[in-house]
């Protein structure tokens, strides 16, 4: 099919487990490695490439065509793509929106990324469920599996991997100033959809660095926080876990999102584990246990809450569970205006099924400032 390929050079990917994939080469020529992941969405892929939750990760999409409709400015989630690889079944170079701002293959060399084509992503996805997650690597340039093994036995796991530092903003900014409530959201690699749903609700926002200071947060005098989404494993971040569990102790409403969710956990004494293969998709089933009612999510993660930790913790209360496998996606702190959940409300690339838990946080503030006054 015309335009699906952008050269018939050849790619290579290998696992850690020794299984090799042969396909065609996409984006830029060379070569990266790290933990690889596949994301069950049948749409959305730039906002998914552009999610800093996923750097360090090698991406298996599982829809078959990727590309078809380019890229759009107003549809990247950070500056530019995040994850480390792509895989995927058919790659198109040519795209089809006349409102887009240029093809995803152009976008991709741009940022440097390296990826492969014309995979059996079906038997990939399978293979890594069956498996667990997982090291592995793309080379057009490198065939020698001797070589590349060598290359894929100097990557870290992501068990135990701190990454917020590589994704988060070095100083303070203000992402709006107009609103009527401020709210410090902590940067762990956080997407811009989080901030875009707080200002619609009339919210100022500052992003703050993910090592910064609770006083600091404090000096800016905000109304709620934010702990946003982020790549890496949670327990690898011992400092920040203290300064979020002193600013629990503030007494201001706090939300938490994805690694944010896992964070606050950690600060009230809870434990976080590693999952077998993650959750990546725009279709995940979740139950809001206080309603009785389900919602489908966007998801990414490969770390989960411990059920083991919650039975020890009287003062948290589960919120949401997953069900497909009972996993933990959601929290609230008893008594206190702080929770927090596994998945992406903003849901960009998603439903949009979960976007009262921000108007939720925003009952909150309003509620902490009438006290306040």
């Amino acid at each position: 099919m015309q335009g699906l390929r952008r050269t018939d050079s050849p790619a290579i990917l290998l696992l850690e487990d020794g299984t090799v994939f042969n396909g065609k080469a996409l984006g830029a020529t060379g070569t990266s490695a790290g933990e690889i992941a596949f994301n069950t969405g049948m749409y959305g892929y730039q906002e998914i490439f552009t999610d800093p939750s996923y750097h360090k990760q090698m991406l298996v999409m599982a829809t078959a065509h990727i590309g078809n409709y380019g890229v759009h400015e107003e549809e990247r989630e950070s500056g530019g793509v995040r994850i480390a690889g792509l895989i995927v079944r058919n790659f198109s170079t040519i795209a089809s929106r006349p409102s887009g701002s240029g093809t995803l293959q152009d976008d991709l060399v741009k940022n440097n990324l390296v990826g492969i084509s014309d995979v059996d992503t079906r038997a990939l996805v399978r293979h890594i469920r069956e498996n667990g997650a997982m090291n592995s690597i793309i080379s057009s340039v490198e065939f020698d599996l001797n070589k590349l093994k060598t290359q894929l036995s100097d990557v870290p796991s992501m068990d135990g991997l701190e990454l917020s530092s590589e994704v988060s903003v070095i100083e303070p900014y203000d992402f709006c100033t107009e609103g009527d409530h401020k709210v410090a959201l902590i940067d762990f690699g956080f997407k811009r959809s989080i901030a875009t749903c707080l200002e619609k609700r009339g919210c100022q926002v500052r992003v703050f660095p993910w090592n910064t200071p609770s006083e600091d947060i404090r000096s800016w005098d905000p109304d709620g926080i934010m702990l946003s989404n982020g790549p890496g494993d949670p327990s690898s971040m011992p400092t920040v876990i203290e300064e979020v569990k002193k600013l629990v102790h503030c007494q201001l409403p706090i939300f938490g999102i994805c690694l944010g969710h896992q964070l606050l956990s950690l600060s009230q004494g809870l434990k976080t584990e590693k999952m077998f293969n993650g959750h990546r998709g725009v279709n995940h089933p979740v139950k809001n246990l206080l309603t009785g009612t389900c919602e489908i999510t966007s998801q990414n993660h490969g770390f989960v809450v411990s059920h083991d930790s919650m039975r020890e913790n009287a003062e948290i209360e589960i919120t949401h569970l997953h069900l497909n496998d009972n996993t933990i996606a959601g929290i609230r702190l008893k008594g206190k205006p702080v929770f927090s959940v596994q998945y992406h409300p903003e849901a960009s690339a998603g439903p949009h099924d979960s976007r009262y838990l921000f108007d939720q946080f925003i009952e909150y503030i309003r509620k902490s400032k009438q006290i306040t006054v």
